[in-house]
């Protein structure tokens, strides 16, 4: 590992920027003692532009909207795009949060080693699982919309409906995603170069026919001979239609989760080029660019659906599950094939971008102690974080294998559990922010809005979307109607994954105890210094 002793130091979280330089070793109160250095990570690898490709990837757009749009859609009818923009709102708020973090302390642990250095080692590790909690139930779905739209593909391809049949197979469709996951797992394995040829030619082509789509909606939504569309209304981006409260936080949660993925950019900030200044940027750019794309498409696919139960309207029982799938064909005809290669094509890149997280989350957790130090292996040959990279991929893979096997439905009340989880760790983030640079807070203008207005907020709107979604996912009406002892399913395995968490953690604590005594990581620990 390389010293960085003699490097200077970024901003201190009390906002003095002048430099001060690192010992060797860093000594707490206790006499104990740490070395201040990198996990191994090959740096300078990623740009700008390589870095919000891996952000926008990650995002998946086109399997986030197809799997979460008819949900959307029956919970706030016309308010969709409405409901879409206040979800940004907090997204936003936090992306500029983790940038602030970022640019104090950039380190590829992001939550778990900012709650960390602001609460303390319980706090900061429980983050850190929320975080690999959401990554991990995400790869699983990732994997399991890729077998789908790669049976259905197939099924189109061949005109064969037995094909597209063959992702109903539970043995068949176990050993597909199984297959998927490994095939993820090696391109990440062989690190950022190699995902980055992968990402720009599948992020491209999943943008291209997304375009293709929202042009093809329009145009059918403009056609007299379409039954189902409905003219354009401002109407639709007023949040304050929206019926009830319940019904607005339940469409912010599925919102949510279709923005979610960009902080993957943040956790290649050892590896980027300006690592400290980049991989914020891009966090927020990434942001950006999914919101507009999404208003296009929801716009687009509305005007040309509606929102009915009959045809291709988004209420339609049978559309709602996967919304391209059902409407893709009578949208744009023989071309509708590109829109089951896109999706498949987001899912796969997705799950592959998405990978990059969760092992660097462990990776950075047994850097510091907080897990068995083998998750802080690198490989040689490519810089990555190899042993963290297989153990992510086997956790996703076995996580849907077990659930597929126990209910389709239970899969999907785990997604939807989702929203809990990122919630938890956003928020948490944000308040985290705050706590951090509390010396600074009102030292500027500049730093009141960024430390303390922006994620205060942020990290506020996330809490009251997390205790209402706990609230209303109580009742087994929430989600598929599975319940656990009259309670709702969604709620048990959201609110369970926080608990399983501080058994696990008061594991680790039993066999590993410095990290939690702050011997390896605490507030007053020197920040990396990443080249810019």
């Amino acid at each position: 590992m390389t010293d960085l002793s003699t490097r200077p130091a970024p901003a201190s979280p009390t906002g003095d920027h002048q430099p001060h330089v690192h010992s060797n070793q860093l000594h707490d109160a206790a006499g104990s003692t740490h070395g201040i250095t990198r996990k191994g990570l090959k740096g300078g690898q990623l740009g700008l532009l390589a870095v919000v490709v891996m952000g926008v990837s990650s995002v998946a757009p086109a399997y986030s909207l197809t799997s979460s749009l008819g949900a959307t859609v029956s919970e706030v009818g016309f308010q969709v795009p409405a409901i879409f923009i206040v979800a940004f709102i907090p997204m936003i708020l936090v992306a500029l949060a983790y940038r602030e973090l970022n640019a104090d302390s950039p380190d590829s642990g992001t939550s778990f080693t900012w709650t960390t250095k602001a609460f303390g080692p319980f706090v900061g590790w429980m983050g850190g699982w929320g975080m690999l909690a959401a990554n991990i139930i995400v790869l699983s779905s990732l994997a399991g919309v890729a077998v789908s739209f790669f049976y259905v593909f197939l099924g189109e391809v061949f005109g064969n409906p037995g094909l597209a049949a063959l992702a109903d197979n539970t043995a068949v469709n176990i050993a597909t995603c199984l297959a998927f996951v490994a095939l993820a797992v090696w391109v990440s394995y062989r690190g950022l170069h190699a995902t980055k040829l992968v990402q720009y030619s599948l992020v491209g082509f999943q943008l291209v026919v997304l375009g293709i789509f929202t042009v093809t909606a329009l145009i059918g939504a403009g056609s007299a001979a379409s039954t189902t569309a409905i003219p354009f209304d401002w109407a639709w981006f007023d949040p304050t239609r929206v019926e009830s409260f319940s019904q607005f936080a339940a469409g912010i949660s599925l919102a949510i989760f279709v923005y979610w993925g960009w902080d993957v950019c943040l956790t290649m900030n050892e590896e980027t080029k300006g690592g400290q200044k980049t991989a914020g940027k891009a966090g927020t750019l990434t942001a950006l660019v999914v919101l507009g794309l999404y208003l296009a498409l929801i716009v687009a696919t509305m005007m040309v659906s509606g929102v009915g139960v009959d045809g291709i309207g988004l209420s339609n029982p049978d559309n709602q599950g996967n919304i391209f799938a059902a409407i893709a064909s009578p949208i744009m005809g023989p071309l509708a094939v590109l829109m089951s290669l896109a999706v498949l094509a987001s899912s796969a890149s997705s799950l592959q971008s998405t990978m990059t997280s969760p092992a660097r989350t462990l990776l950075a957790m047994a850097h510091y102690n907080a897990l068995p130090p083998k998750f802080a292996t690198i490989s040689k040959r490519f810089g990555s974080p190899g042993y963290a990279t297989i153990a992510a991929g086997a956790i996703a893979g076995g996580f849907y294998a077990v659930m597929t096997v126990i209910s389709v439905d239970v899969l999907g009340d785990t997604i939807m559990s989702l929203g809990l989880m990122i919630c938890f760790y956003y928020a948490l983030t944000s308040f985290a922010c705050v706590w951090y640079f509390r010396q600074s807070l009102f030292s500027s203008i500049r730093n009141f809005v960024m430390r303390l207005l922006v994620p205060g907020l942020g990290g506020l709107i996330l809490t009251v979307v997390f205790v209402q979604t706990a609230v209303s996912s109580w009742s087994p009406d929430f989600g598929s109607g599975s319940e656990l002892f009259g309670i709702g399913l969604v709620f048990v395995i959201g609110v369970g994954l926080l608990l399983l968490g501080g058994a696990v953690m008061g594991l680790t604590y039993w066999r590993q105890p410095s990290f939690f005594r702050g011997e390896t990581l605490r507030k007053d620990t020197p920040a990396l210094v990443v080249p810019e």
